[in-house]
């Protein structure tokens, strides 16, 4: 692992609880989070193909509402603290500690992938290469939804996360790495940030064609 995943992973590992609880009831108050989640569920069951992975899924909660939706979820996380969590909390569903560059899963295998505010820790030069991972592990036709925070600026932002160093990307760079990877963008959602860090709350949707 490089540097700066090993000291993500140790930071997400220090702040296990109290990361759990404060996201537990998050999607109460996130209506478009809500919105976005329940687009892609929908589609997927269109789609057939139930398996879906939930990369970066902390301590699970996001992968328990996939399930509710009547999808068949994985979850991974590289933080070994979270799984422990993710697999006490939900003992019915699946959970691995895995990198997002390499999951460990079969090509042309899911029909979805969410990765809600998972890759924001990612340098920008790392991000193609994890964005190709994903593209790698869908079966054709399979939806890509993913959650990052929005700047105005013309280039990633680096900000103090939190927990651990984060960038914020402008959202037409964004989809065009997606366009790279080999995505079909169908929907962007932006809307005001639910903190007072400033930057807009994105949702992209991409399929794969």
């Amino acid at each position: 692992m490089t540097d700066h995943q090993n000291e993500t992973r140790a930071a997400y590992d220090a702040v296990v609880e109290l990361y759990a609880s404060m996201f537990a009831d998050r999607l109460e108050t996130r209506p478009f989070t809500r919105a976005m989640l329940n687009t892609f569920a929908e589609l997927v069951r269109d789609g057939g193909d139930l398996r879906v992975a939930d990369v970066g899924c902390g301590p699970g909660h996001l992968t328990a509402v996939l399930y509710d939706l009547g999808l068949q979820p994985y979850g991974f996380d590289l933080s070994p603290g979270m799984i422990d969590h993710a697999r006490a909390a939900h003992p019915t569903l699946r959970f691995e500690e895995a990198r997002m560059e390499c999951l460990p899963v079969a090509d042309d295998t899911l029909g979805g992938v969410l990765a809600h505010y998972s890759m924001i820790h990612t340098p920008p030069e790392e991000l193609p290469a994890l964005l190709a991972e994903q593209a790698r592990v869908l079966v054709p036709g399979g939806l890509f939804l993913v959650s990052f925070f929005a700047t105005g600026a013309s280039e990633p932002v680096r900000f103090d996360h939190k927990v651990t160093p984060a960038h914020s990307w402008p959202v037409d760079r964004f989809v065009d790495l997606l366009t790279d990877a080999g995505f079909v963008v169908s929907a962007r959602l932006l809307h005001d940030p639910a903190s007072e860090r400033g930057f807009l709350d994105a949702h992209v949707l991409a399929r794969l064609p």
